[in-house]
């Protein structure tokens, strides 16, 4: 299985505030990882809002970010009948990748400081 990186720097301007675009792609997001620079990084407290840009749905969504990270986001599944699908006995959601079509992932930036920079890494399968 082929997998793709995109690499994603954004800037944010004197309100902390920014947004960033990976190119169009198809594919299975596998992961995203921020990557706080050593210096003239984001403010401790970051927060990102991640989705796709033509459906709106959300691949990552947190506050509060003081140090790199990597998440590995999944969605629910569900049956053909609308039901979230549920492990057998344990009644544990059943999750799978977030599919893109024809689409690029949307990254939100706020209160991150003033002209600060942070880099994400969207890996796709």
């Amino acid at each position: 299985m082929a997998c793709k990186r995109f690499e994603v720097s954004i800037t944010t301007n004197s309100s902390g505030d920014g947004t960033g675009y990976t190119p169009v792609f198809s594919g299975r997001i596998s992961q995203i990882r921020y990557v706080k620079p050593g210096s003239g990084g984001y403010s401790d407290g970051v927060d990102f809002t991640i989705t796709l840009e033509a459906t709106g749905e959300t691949v990552w969504a947190e506050d509060n970010v003081n140090a790199s990270a990597t998440r590995a986001p999944r969605q629910a599944t569900h049956s053909t009948a609308g039901v979230a699908a549920l492990y057998a006995g344990s009644g544990t959601a059943v999750n799978d990748k977030i599919v893109a079509a024809a689409d690029r992932v949307k990254i939100v930036v706020a209160a991150g400081g003033s002209v600060l920079t942070g880099t994400f890494h969207v890996m796709v399968e």
